[in-house]
């Protein structure tokens, strides 16, 4: 049975290997990427954050997944004052296709109910076809391509 649990301290060290699983896996799509090492989040800052909910897919004892959501300020001109943005979603490679994903998105969101949200937002690379396919189950939609090019 898999159970989604907050993250802590004794998780870093995986949370670290898949932080960089990502990163390796999202490299292909973003040619703006700093060369390694980089790293993408502050987790020992996330756990101590009110306004983060960093969860991790339990399985068995072993961790399989990982997520988080963020409170932030929406823009003034949008219907919402603020909105959960979700980031950090992870599944190793042998259980991906399995729910996993949706587990973690659905305790993510009722953070984010509990917090008096109505709106979630996330950022997926437009060639990461897998991705977004199992973020369309979770109910979430296409809202806005950012384009970017390089100047010499």
């Amino acid at each position: 049975m898999i159970k989604i649990r907050k993250a802590g301290p004794e998780d870093l060290a995986t949370l670290r290997l898949f932080e960089q699983d990502l990163i390796r896996t999202e490299r292909p799509f973003d040619p703006t990427l700093k060369k390694d090492p980089i790293n993408y989040y502050d987790l020992e800052k996330m756990m101590g954050d009110p306004d983060v909910e960093l969860v991790v897919a339990e399985e068995e004892g072993k961790i399989i997944g990982s997520g988080y959501a963020l409170i932030k300020k929406a823009k003034h001109y949008l219907d919402h004052e603020n909105y959960a943005y979700l980031g950090f979603m992870y599944v190793l490679p042998g259980l991906r296709g399995q729910g996993v994903n949706a587990l973690i998105i659905d305790r993510l969101m009722k953070f984010a109910r509990a917090k008096g949200l109505s709106e979630i937002r996330l950022e997926v690379y437009e060639e990461n076809e897998s991705a977004i396919k199992a973020y369309e189950k979770s109910g979430f939609e296409k809202h806005l391509i950012t384009m970017r090019t390089r100047i010499q």
